[in-house]
């Protein structure tokens, strides 16, 4: 059950930070409104996964899966630049999550 909610605050951590770019520096009503949300449910939904899992374990899940997907989201969405170094970079990110779960 823990990586359910661990998923569900990593799916709302992204959406919030998605919903950040477009707020436009919160200038756009329904998008700086889906910032305060999606972070709430995603406090709300790793706090319980703390229940069950460590929160050295579960806080660098977190943040490395959700840090890949908004580097993943940056590039297809809003047109970021993705070079060869962004994309090794991102491969030892998820090779650290990978590396942590199994360990679990």
């Amino acid at each position: 059950m823990h990586w359910l909610t661990l998923a569900t605050a990593i799916a709302f951590e992204v959406a919030g930070t998605t919903s950040m770019k477009l707020s436009e520096g919160f200038t756009r009503l329904w998008p700086s409104v889906a910032i305060f949300v999606c972070y709430a449910v995603a406090f709300t939904m790793l706090t319980l996964t703390l229940r069950t899992m460590g929160v050295g374990m579960a806080y660098a899940i977190w943040s490395g899966v959700g840090t890949v997907a908004t580097a993943i989201i940056g590039y297809t969405l809003f047109n970021e630049p993705m070079s060869a170094m962004k994309i090794a970079c991102i491969g030892l990110v998820t090779l650290g999550v990978v590396g942590l779960m199994l360990a679990d």
